[in-house]
């Protein structure tokens, strides 16, 4: 990926940060596990949540920070009563494939043990989705206590791109296509294989894992990562959900304070943390 384009797109990226937080939000540069991130307290009172929330941002593992998901994740943590950390993890392609792994693991593996695993849960958007799922998948394969459910806002879990919306929704995706997804994929890996369990996340062993909600719109070329992970979680007997809303783009939660079916997306994801961390 070209430099310049690049930092134009980090700096274009940031502005997500600026969006709308819920009132009383709060929130605190920390470390987590030794990666940077920031603690998102909502309402002030880090004692009245019931359960903890890691929340991975989007950005194609090249753009994106803690700041950026933090209204994504504030919102979603003050719907379900948790308080939410916000990872800022390590980006290609000054850090590529497998650093944003090594730090997402790093960070769980210091929640679940400060936390109760079965009141942890996980969340992302586009690659922090899948970069979450990576996590539980590394998790369980490293014998840590698994999290109670996680949550992905059009997750991209394959990056092998070999599902068929990648061509086939390019026409009414107004925010990507193939060629785009596949600089990123490059970018990410270094050539690493881009079938490695942890990169694709879709072609591992899904054994095991806690439930799945899986969230994303009909206009975007990342559909069928959701559609077909829903399947192969099925077939290995986890709990899955997939809620596919028609006519949406890409992270449409992102539009929750203007958009009444974004607003529905998040109570939905909200709903299905709050009975997560409620056994």
């Amino acid at each position: 990926m070209d430099h310049t384009a690049l930092a134009d797109l980090r700096t274009f990226y940031e502005g997500f940060g600026d969006l709308a937080l819920p009132a009383g939000t709060r929130s605190a540069a920390t470390t987590l596990g030794g990666v940077p991130a920031l603690a998102v307290d909502v309402l002030g009172d880090p004692g009245a949540a019931t359960g903890t929330l890691l929340y991975l941002h989007g950005g194609g593992y090249t753009i994106g920070s803690a700041r950026t998901g933090v209204p994504l994740a504030a919102r979603l943590a003050a719907s379900a009563s948790l308080r939410a950390w916000v990872l800022d993890y390590r980006l290609a392609p000054e850090h590529p494939y497998p650093a944003a792994v090594d730090d997402a693991l790093a960070a769980y593996e210091a929640l679940v043990a400060e936390h109760d695993h079965a009141r942890v849960v996980l969340a992302g958007d586009s690659a922090g989705a899948g970069l979450a799922l990576a996590t539980l998948i590394a998790a369980r394969d490293a014998g840590l206590p698994l999290a109670a459910a996680l949550v992905s806002f059009s997750g991209w879990f394959d990056l092998t791109l070999s599902g068929g919306s990648l061509t086939g929704k390019e026409t009414v995706d107004p925010i990507f296509d193939a060629a785009g997804i596949q600089v990123y994929a490059d970018t990410y890996l270094a050539g690493a294989d881009p079938a490695a369990p942890l990169a694709s996340p879709l072609l591992a062993d899904l054994a095991g894992l806690p439930p799945l909600l899986l969230q994303v719109g009909t206009h975007e070329v990342l559909l069928d990562d959701s559609t077909r992970l829903s399947v192969a979680a099925a077939a290995a007997d986890v709990d899955v959900v997939l809620e596919v809303y028609a006519g949406l783009s890409h992270v449409f939660q992102h539009h929750h304070a203007s958009e009444p079916t974004a607003a529905r997306a998040l109570d939905s994801a909200a709903a299905f943390l709050v009975r997560a961390v409620s056994g």
